[in-house]
């Protein structure tokens, strides 16, 4: 069985084929509502499917997207694929997910796909390194926007970021004030520039009360099983914590399963906090305290600020900060 042509929807509505593809590529402006409404018709009642790449040639975009993330496992970012997902289609764009396992191979690999597909613009999560990647895109004139990391040297760039820093200050704060002075603190990969940013809050805080000390700070990867790796390097150095500070949830989830299964118990031994509020937060138990980021806002942004640059609109603001809140639950 053949597969049902332009010229077969134009046939049946009694139209040309340049009608037809005029409809389709929004180019229908000369072309009355009963016209479009008919060819809408039997292209719906033929199952016509239209050729996305002969779209693309007539009108140079693709209604298509990127999005490229570092660990699809982790629900921060399954949360934010999917907020980018439901704005893309409300605003008429298909999306394509590219997940990179943290690694930059694999990421530069992603970046060629898309831009061999003529997408329209891509949402930019980085794994890591990520100069080489971002330096493709920018050399092909392919719109992007960075998302929750930033990239050394892309700065200037159009991104949308949580308040990283002030995040983890909130919630060291919050933890002294409860009586807890001798707070770990859990950092994410160290290369990457929000894991400076939250234990620069980190270290700021407990400079500010004097209770500072480089053996608190351990580093993790923010995944699962190194917030198990590093919890349990941490009950067998040290002795007397009041608190652990996880600079992700994921890894928060890890050392809580580890502290548990040692006897244990929180937070009545030990208090702890996490960073990102991912739904699965609040269905652990104990529930976890953390510091939200609104991810889904932080998605739905991302997408229209992309949408935008891809349309040429004027007066962008570039730089989108979205400010994080401290969520208290059962961990402390």
């Amino acid at each position: 069985m053949r597969k049902v042509t332009i010229n077969d929807v134009a046939k049946v509505a009694g139209v040309s084929k340049a009608t037809v593809s005029m409809v389709f590529n929004k180019k229908d402006i000369n072309i009355s509502d009963e016209t479009r409404q008919r060819i809408l018709k039997v292209a719906k009642e033929l199952n016509y499917i239209p050729n996305s790449i002969a779209r693309s040639l007539a009108t140079n975009k693709s209604y298509s997207i990127g999005i490229i993330l570092p660990d699809i496992t982790n629900p921060f970012f399954s949360e934010m694929a999917r907020a980018i997902e439901d704005e893309a289609n409300k605003l008429g764009y298909n999306v394509i997910l590219c997940n990179t396992d943290n690694k930059m191979k694999k990421e530069e690999e992603y970046v060629k796909l898309l831009i061999s597909k003529l997408i329209d613009g891509i949402i930019f999560i980085s794994g890591g390194e990520s100069k080489k990647s971002l330096k493709l895109i920018k050399e092909n004139n392919v719109p992007f926007v960075l998302v929750d990391r930033y990239i050394d040297g892309f700065e200037e760039n159009y991104g949308v970021y949580c308040k990283n820093y002030e995040g983890v200050v909130e919630g060291v704060e919050y933890l002294i004030k409860n009586d807890k002075k001798r707070i770990i603190f859990v950092n994410g990969t160290s290369t990457l520039e929000i894991s400076k940013q939250r234990f620069k809050g980190y270290k700021d805080t407990m400079q500010k009360y004097g209770l500072y000390s480089d053996d608190l700070i351990f580093e993790g990867d923010f995944t699962l099983e190194s917030g198990k790796r590093v919890t349990e390097e941490i009950i067998n150095k040290i002795n007397d914590i009041d608190a652990i500070f996880y600079s992700n949830d994921m890894m928060a989830f890890g050392g809580i399963k580890v502290l548990l299964r040692n006897g244990y118990k929180i937070p009545q031994d030990i208090s702890v906090m996490g960073f990102d509020n991912i739904q699965i937060s609040e269905f652990v138990e104990p529930e976890l305290t953390t510091i939200a980021q609104p991810i889904y806002d932080m998605g739905k942004d991302a997408c229209n600020l992309l949408i935008k640059l891809i349309n040429n609109e004027e007066s962008i603001e570039k730089t989108h900060y979205f400010t994080p809140k401290l969520i208290i639950r059962g961990t402390t």
